[in-house]
């Protein structure tokens, strides 16, 4: 199954076929770190984690390189802010970004290359742009010729004289054209500056996504990512700036992440809606967070709002019992086949087959075969995430049958592992609590007051155990609990 991506190039999706076969080379916009990062942009970072996950468990080898915007005005005016250096500003917040993407399970990438260490390449990127007569120098600022390169404009769909009247544009009285945008950027008294032959300066906020790219990937990627907000001017200019360098096309795929709303509105700081991840994730668990990130296809507009966050949490909880009665059944085969090491194994692995056993591995093969075709679908996470809550309620009921077949539940497992791979959803792992073996010994007694019709020592103990956040669950095949995060 051929896997089809939107491309916002063409605005259609397109059979997804790398340069080379079975190699994808990716870059996706990184932070600017000059703050913690907010929900919006967890979106994004998310999705494409997700993106190169599905990418790999079809067999693809991904190269994928995600930047840091380590100089740039903000984080000159941060650095001030807190009489810090840029670079200690830019560590502080590439810290916290570290830690908070982990909290959601983010992959690192490949690659995050740093503006401050590839300042050399940057220059070089510039002199080559000026030899081709594309960029001019004037009083220490180095600026692209856009009047140059007549595809621009190409990626938003305006035309020069619709951005010149409306867009987003540096007003600069010593360029030749509103739409000229800077490359090098004269430093200013006190400023963090390097040494080019355009004098003490710093590079414009374009110029280096398309040289570290190039660095690493190459004059051509195979996808170029973002939100949305880049498309118009950053991915605009680096098309521009990369395709009168090279002769060549940047990015086969162009691909962005839809904007966040909150309460519907759109998030930003002028409304001072802007809600970073972790202060969500103090209070809101990071799989759920994902789970509703995921819930919505990446190119509509994600909405935030307490209710929405409630009914992510009771989505995802499905999924989490689901997992948990999985591992508890799994556990109760293992110990029964312990306590009988020298019964008939073969007896135990074949329960629960009369006539049940070849429809639900049909089941299990044919939900397998919709979560890939609708990930194949533009990495449709909505409409795979359906799927599998339908594979959840399938083995809910498969579980409730006195007898199951041990290579079956294997085969869950490795569905939802599989799938878990992909989407990250399953619980994260949690190392083990210090009172773990008081609470089993807590649990112990309540079974012997149970055994004995002492109801009120039994209630008791499962009081004492929810105040210490202590779920206990009382199934056919005994007890099972767990620590509610």
């Amino acid at each position: 199954m051929s896997i089809k991506i939107y491309n916002t190039l063409t605005r259609q999706k397109e059979p997804f076929e790398p340069l080379e076969d079975k190699k994808v080379k990716m870059y996706v916009c990184g932070p600017t770190v000059w703050s913690t990062i907010h929900i919006g942009n967890a979106r994004t970072f998310l999705f494409f984690d997700v993106v190169r996950r599905y990418l790999q468990a079809r067999g693809y080898e991904v190269r994928f390189v995600e930047n840091f915007t380590d100089v740039d005005d903000k984080l000159i005016r941060k650095a001030q802010q807190l009489n810090w250096t840029v670079p200690q500003v830019a560590e502080h917040y590439i810290e916290a970004f570290r830690q908070d993407t982990a909290a959601l399970g983010i992959r690192p990438a490949d690659i995050h290359p740093r503006v401050t260490e590839h300042i050399p390449d940057i220059i070089r990127f510039i002199e080559q742009l000026m030899e081709r007569g594309v960029a001019y120098a004037v009083d220490g600022n180095v600026y692209f010729r856009v009047s140059a390169f007549p595809n621009y404009g190409r990626l938003s769909r305006h035309s020069m004289d619709d951005l010149v009247a409306g867009a987003r544009v540096e007003v600069d009285e010593k360029k030749e054209n509103p739409l000229d945008f800077a490359l090098w950027k004269k430093a200013k008294p006190g400023e963090i500056a390097w040494d080019s032959p355009w004098g003490e300066g710093r590079p414009g906020w374009h110029i280096e996504c398309s040289a570290m790219a190039i660095r690493y990937l190459g004059e051509t990627l195979d996808i170029h990512a973002g939100g949305s907000d880049l498309r118009f001017p950053h991915h605009e200019n680096e098309i521009a700036q990369s395709e009168a360098l090279t002769g060549r096309p940047f990015a086969r795929y162009w691909m962005h992440t839809a904007h966040v709303t909150v309460e519907n509105e759109k998030m930003s700081k002028s409304l001072g809606n802007v809600l970073d991840v972790r202060d969500l994730l103090q209070r809101v668990r990071p799989e759920v967070v994902r789970f509703w990130m995921l819930s919505t296809h990446y190119r509509t507009p994600m909405q935030y709002s307490e209710a929405v966050l409630e009914q992510a949490a009771r989505g995802w909880e499905r999924i989490e019992t689901m997992w948990r009665n999985l591992e508890f059944r799994m556990s109760q085969m293992e110990n029964a086949e312990g306590v009988a090491k020298s019964g008939d194994r073969s007896a135990a692995d074949s329960s629960g087959a009369s006539g049940e056993q070849p429809r639900v591995w049909e089941t299990i093969q044919d939900l397998k075969a919709r979560f890939d075709r609708e990930m194949a679908d533009d990495f449709n996470t909505a409409d795979a995430l359906a799927v599998v809550f339908e594979a959840v309620k399938e083995l809910n009921r498969y579980l409730e049958q006195p007898d199951v077949s041990r290579p079956l539940l294997e085969e869950w497992k490795r569905l939802f592992t599989d799938w878990d791979d992909v989407l990250g959803l399953l619980p994260f792992a949690a190392p083990a609590a210090d009172d773990d073996e008081e609470i089993r010994a807590l649990i112990e007694e309540r079974e012997k007051a149970r055994a004995k019709k002492d109801w009120a020592t039994s209630d008791r103990i499962r009081e004492e155990l929810q105040k210490r956040g202590i779920v206990v669950q009382d199934t056919p095949q005994g007890v099972r609990w767990y620590r509610k995060k």
